[in-house]
C-alpha cells in the first residue's frame, strides 16, 4: 500500500525551523499502514528536511552552524550568474538534504524521545513550502 499526504508550510524566510512532526504523526496514524517506510520532502532547491531535538537552544545552535558554514553575505558564484542574494540558500539546502526517510512500526515512525522531524527554510524570502509525506508498508 502506498499512501501520500501534503502539507503547505508558510515560512519567515531563512532561519525559520518549522517542526513538522505532529503532522507527520497524523499522516501515519490516520494512513492504515501498520509497518513499513515513511519518507518526509520538501520540494525546492533551497529547503530542507531534517531531524533535532526542537527546542530554542539546539535551533539557534544549528542556524549558527549553517551560518558559519554557509553565510548569507558572502562571495556566492550563484549571485553573479543570477543577479540574486540566495547562494547560501541553495547550499545550506544542498548539505542538509530535501528529505528523510523512516521506519513505521505500528502505525508510529520510529524516532527518538527527542528527536523531532523539521523543515528548514533556507532562502533569503519568506515562502510557502509543499512538503510530501509518503507512507509505503502494509
Amino acid at each position: 500500500m502506498v499512501k501520500v499526504v501534503r502539507l503547505a508550510v508558510q515560512t519567515t524566510g531563512q532561519g525559520d525551523v518549522r517542526n513538522v512532526t505532529d503532522e507527520v504523526i497524523s499522516a501515519v496514524s490516520n494512513s492504515e499502514v501498520c509497518n513499513g517506510l515513511l519518507t518526509v520532502a520538501v520540494v525546492g532547491s533551497t529547503a530542507a528536511i531534517t531531524t533535532i531535538e526542537f527546542e530554542p537552544g539546539a535551533v539557534a545552535d544549528f542556524n549558527n552552524l549553517l551560518e558559519q558554514l554557509a553565510p548569507r553575505i558572502g562571495s556566492y558564484a550563484h549571485h553573479e550568474r543570477w543577479g540574486d542574494d540566495n547562494g547560501s540558500s541553495h547550499v545550506r539546502a544542498a548539505l542538509l538534504g530535501a528529505s528523510v526517510t523512516l521506519p513505521v512500526i505500528e502505525s508510529k515512525p520510529v524516532l527518538g524521545q527527542w528527536q523531532q522531524l523539521v523543515m528548514v527554510e533556507c532562502d533569503t524570502r519568506p515562502r510557502t513550502r509543499e512538503i510530501f509525506i509518503q507512507l509505503i508498508g502494509d
